[in-house]
């Protein structure tokens, strides 16, 4: 990962901005540098993955321009050939040492052409403004507020920017900032035209691009590891990596001591694509102690959010305890593009279509806000195949009505993709999955839920959720979760959109609880 900051004022001295930045150094322990502009201060905290001599350390310098970037820029290397053609030169064989040269070429016409998972802060040494700017989906993370002067303040993640700003917002993703403004350069959730690809054309492209997808995140000068839940999503990237690789890559499983889900599923998959596979076990304790921990992590009471990342945050810590891999691949996103249970009840396809464009918008807030916390605070960089951009951009622009499960079975573009062609066994291929979260064994939600039973009485749950405007808590639980939060982040709640749960509007899913358990057609998903 990494974690940047930029305090866009020359009052930046205080023990409040040294103390925020010290409280992400997790995501980059490898080195620290602090650097004084003319209008501010630019910070950054390394973990080397591309170019791990000093001299890919940032804040990266051209003439009197500054950059911090927490990013991986695909493609990098033609991009590096193709500026030094124009007469720049380079220090080191860091990927984003090309932000400031493709800066001087371009302007902020820059973000639209990059091929990357980003977030970074520029300032500009001639008109003395900073600008900053986050990617498409929003899968590095981005917050901002506004000190005492006015002037913003931009940091990797909301607890760097307690004590220096009023109010914590998550940066837009697919926006920069320059002059005060925020301004859209690219709405991946926005379809121009519907692409008409038939089902056979369409699963071709889907294939290709998420093959092109994890090949490109494969690259690191550090060592890269694979979570693998036994599901269709991690299974398919680890499958594609495996065939990828020459050496068996390595893949991480979690889950409950009693009831694991996810284990033999994962062990199946494992077995079959060859890979160097450990299993981690986590018990009722670990999690209940581990619960405020994990809600400090992530900077949410979001009830999805939190369940689904005990496990990812307990196998992560095992991870940087017992290894040095630095590079993690996962599986997220997949079930906003082609649908999760839930979806199975939109009642029509622009409502399927105008749900995952919300999804997509959202999931900076949710999954992956998930994926990045869990496993930046334990020094480990995730890279998340599909998110890449082209792979994105093509499944949103497909007709919503080959996407829904008109097939009697989920995702089945994506299944279909890779039918028949070795990369997994159809039990694997074909088979439901739980939600993780559900998976690492059913136990874990319901130890959480009788947990938070035993710390309200009905009439204390009422009074106490009727104090909060903003996303009212409606389950003991949630206002366990919620009361956590507050203790951690005061007041800034509205940094989360609303609790991610499947939309109430549609029959069939007017629930209470996110779990896709309560559901109709949960079926076989949790055998």
């Amino acid at each position: 990962m990494c974690s940047i900051i930029g305090f866009c004022d020359p009052s930046w001295r205080s023990d409040a901005f040294y103390e925020g930045f010290a409280r992400t150094v997790s995501r980059g322990p490898d080195d620290t540098r602090i650097v004084e502009t003319a209008g501010g201060v630019l910070g950054f905290h390394r973990l080397s993955i591309m170019g791990l001599h000093p001299e890919g350390m940032q804040p990266f310098c051209l003439d009197g321009d500054r950059c911090v970037c927490n990013g991986e820029i695909y493609g990098f290397e033609a991009i590096r050939g193709e500026l030094k053609a124009k007469g720049y030169t380079f220090e080191s064989d860091s990927d984003c040492e090309v932000l400031l040269p493709l800066y001087r070429e371009y302007g902020t016409d820059m973000f639209g052409r990059l091929d990357a998972e980003f977030a970074c802060v520029i300032y500009d040494g001639k008109t003395g403004g900073f600008i900053a700017a986050r990617d498409p989906i929003g899968i590095r993370p981005l917050y901002y507020g506004f000190c005492s002067t006015g002037a913003p303040v931009f940091a990797s993640e909301p607890k760097n920017l307690l004590g220096l700003v009023e109010t914590i917002r998550p940066f837009p993703p697919g926006h920069y900032y320059k002059d005060g403004a925020f301004v859209c350069y690219h709405d991946i959730a926005a379809v121009d035209k519907v692409c008409a690809d038939d089902v056979e054309t369409a699963c071709g492209n889907i294939r290709d691009k998420l093959i092109a997808g994890v090949r490109k995140r494969l690259v690191a000068d550090a060592k890269v590891g694979f979570l693998l839940s036994g599901g269709l999503d991690s299974s398919l990237v680890c499958a594609i990596a495996a065939r990828e690789s020459q050496m068996p890559i390595r893949t991480f499983a979690i889950g409950m001591e009693k009831d694991a889900i996810d284990l033999k599923y994962a062990r199946q998959a494992a077995e079959f694509i060859g890979s160097d596979h450990t299993e981690v076990f986590m018990t009722p304790e670990e999690v209940l102690a581990s619960l405020e921990q994990v809600i400090y992590t992530l900077g949410t009471f979001d009830i999805t959010t939190i369940r689904a990342s005990m496990g990812m945050y307990l196998v992560c810590k095992a991870i940087h305890e017992t290894t040095d891999i630095r590079v993690l691949l996962t599986g997220e996103i997949s079930d906003e593009l082609f649908g999760y249970k839930y979806t199975d009840f939109a009642p029509d396809a622009p409502a399927f279509q105008q749900e995952a464009q919300k999804r997509i918008r959202e999931l900076h807030m949710y999954d992956v806000l998930r994926a990045d916390r869990c496993i930046s605070t334990h020094s480990l960089e995730a890279r998340v195949p599909f998110g890449d951009i082209d792979f994105v951009r093509y499944v949103m622009a497909l007709d919503p009505a080959i996407k829904m499960n008109r097939y009697g079975k989920g995702k089945y573009l994506l299944r279909h993709a890779f039918e028949g062609t070795g990369y997994l066994p159809d039990e694997i291929l074909w088979r439901e999955k739980a939600a993780f979260s559900d998976a690492v064994g059913h136990s874990m939600v319901d130890d959480l839920k009788a947990y938070a039973e035993t710390q309200y009485t009905d009439e204390a749950f009422e009074k106490k959720r009727r104090k909060y405007t903003h996303a009212r808590p409606f389950t003991k639980e949630s206002l366990l979760y919620r009361e956590i939060f507050e203790k951690y982040y005061p007041g800034q709640a509205e940094m989360v959109a609303d609790f991610w749960m499947p939309n109430k509007s549609w029959e069939g899913c007017n629930v209470n609880d996110p779990s896709a358990r309560v559901l109709s057609n949960y079926g076989d998903s949790g055998k």
